[in-house]
């Protein structure tokens, strides 16, 4: 009996630590990934243990005790109906509320309610889109101290570019970093992916620092920081931070933010060969697969001039994302936008970092690279050309005697139903035959997750997105969120919603 005793007790000693330890990280971070799926798709199959961003945004809001930070390019959480400049205009009670029109009301209630517990809020954004540009940020602003608001102009910093990163953070230990806007729209009317962080104060510490950032230039005066560049680089002449590296290091300033990454001068922006990574464990609630163990995960920041410490810039993330995919395996690439070149600048940058990524590892790694991008009512019209050239990849494979490559790329299109039928329901009195509210009906999700890695941002692929834009990534190596994000792009990818690029370019119709 005192040895049953003896073992029992030292079988209890050897477990203590060991239950401290999963006790420790089940109260610490959690991940759930976070879905906007618009209405009127039923046949996407729906994924186990996503979350909704309406939820999430109003979880973020409610549980606030201290503090709310919000990144956003813009606000319209308040639908219209009556405003004859708005895109929502002139569509019945019944239809905005078949539209879920009220999700975007239940949130900024959440921020309203919040400001009014005293909770101290400071809101940052770009200049806002017409007819409401920055009234609901100024609105909650207005007659309350707790309340800071502020409108950053990244144009005025870099010659082109917006604040468009989609963060909130809430009392230093909860955020969310995904595709989703500041509007009704984009919970209910808008497919958007996102991710929400509970308790992992090591990397909402760090999502911290990239916001102080952005609040922090714009208080600066921005012509006494800027300079003209020949930008060696990306051969246009164009506005910089004067503390840029694509300015030579004698000509640069010092950086008026405290932790801004200081590395040797080379022509382009420096790539970090070992960018820092964050060793935590992250529970994933929401699946039935999960691990305590640590997996590496990571954040990435754009523009350059505002990575800090040894955190890498947003390109580098997407591209490491892309090569990190194993012998004869999959990449998968979901976005909005795909263009191998500048769009808002005035001189054209000609931009194949990720067409050559994706090349490399088709000829290197034999792996198929899946790419979903979206067709709607702003597509940009030469998107067909550089996914051609894409695609161009498949027969170089094949070109030599030299190569035994067996890689392949494959791309689709995503059609929302009702893509083509989208604006205000009335205009100068006349019925339009619209169905749904303006810029509406559109995949904006704006990810890639290999065999191994996830990686989640808030920027379309772009130039411009990466180098004169707000953005930033969450990335992660952890099983159970790479698994969930597959089963995200697989079951749109798989979905009669996502067409094959030479089918819409053969001239296919799409129902509405």
């Amino acid at each position: 009996m005192r040895l049953r005793n003896e073992i029992g007790i030292a079988l209890v000693l050897f477990l203590l630590p060991n239950l401290f330890f999963i006790t420790q990280a089940d109260s610490k971070c959690k991940a759930w990934l976070v879905q906007s799926i618009p209405t009127d798709m039923p046949q996407l199959r729906r994924v186990p243990g996503v979350l909704t961003t309406g939820d999430v945004l109003r979880w973020l809001a409610g549980n606030s005790t201290k503090g709310l930070d919000i990144i956003a390019q813009y606000w319209q959480l308040i639908a219209n109906s009556k405003d004859p400049r708005s895109g929502d205009y002139g569509y019945s009670k019944s239809d905005m509320e078949k539209f879920g029109a009220f999700e975007g009301f239940g949130v900024y209630k959440a921020i309203e309610n919040a400001a009014d517990r005293n909770v101290s809020i400071r809101l940052l954004q770009h200049s806002g889109v017409y007819p409401d540009f920055t009234k609901e940020p100024n609105d909650l602003a207005s007659g309350r101290l707790n309340v800071d608001n502020v409108t950053l102009l990244l144009g005025e910093w870099w010659g082109s570019g917006i604040v468009h990163a989609k963060v909130w953070i809430s009392d230093s230990r909860d955020v969310y970093i995904g595709s989703a806007n500041n509007d009704w729209k984009s919970l209910t009317q808008v497919k958007e992916v996102g991710i929400y962080l509970v308790g992992c104060k090591k990397i909402v510490g760090k999502v911290e620092t990239y916001f102080e950032n952005l609040w922090k230039l714009a208080h600066l005066n921005s012509s006494a920081y800027t300079r003209s560049v020949w930008d060696q680089q990306w051969q246009i002449n164009r506005t910089v931070p004067c503390w840029s590296h694509f300015i030579d290091s004698k000509a640069r300033c010092r950086s008026p933010l405290p932790t801004f990454v200081e590395v040797p001068h080379v022509a382009g922006y420096p790539v970090l060969s070992d960018p820092h990574m964050i060793k935590v464990p992250i529970k994933t609630p929401g699946q039935r697969f999960s691990t305590l163990e640590p997996y590496l995960s990571y954040l990435s920041f754009a523009p350059p001039e505002l990575s800090f410490g040894k955190y890498q810039t947003d390109e580098q993330g997407w591209i490491d994302t892309i090569k990190s995919v194993g012998s004869g395996s999959t990449v998968r690439i979901n976005t909005m936008d795909w263009l191998g070149q500048s769009q808002f600048t005035k001189e054209k940058v000609y931009w194949s970092s990720l067409s050559s990524a994706i090349s490399e590892v088709i000829f290197s790694k034999h792996a198929t690279v899946k790419v979903l991008v979206a067709y709607w009512a702003h597509f940009i019209d030469n998107t067909d050309q550089y996914l051609k050239s894409l695609l161009y990849s498949d027969i170089l494979c094949n070109s030599s005697k030299y190569n035994k490559c067996h890689g392949k790329v494959e791309i689709k299109y995503y059609v929302v139903p009702g893509y083509n039928l989208t604006g205000p329901a009335t205009r100068n009195g006349k019925r339009t035959g619209n169905k749904y509210p303006a810029f509406t009906r559109v995949n904006h999700g704006k990810y890639a997750v290999s065999d191994v890695r996830a990686h989640i941002g808030t920027s379309n692929l772009v130039w411009d997105y990466f180098y004169t834009t707000a953005g930033v990534s969450f990335g992660t190596y952890n099983p159970a969120i790479v698994l969930q994000l597959q089963k995200i792009f697989d079951a749109d990818w798989d979905s009669p919603y996502a067409v094959p690029f030479e089918g819409l370019e053969a001239g296919h119709a799409f129902s509405s």
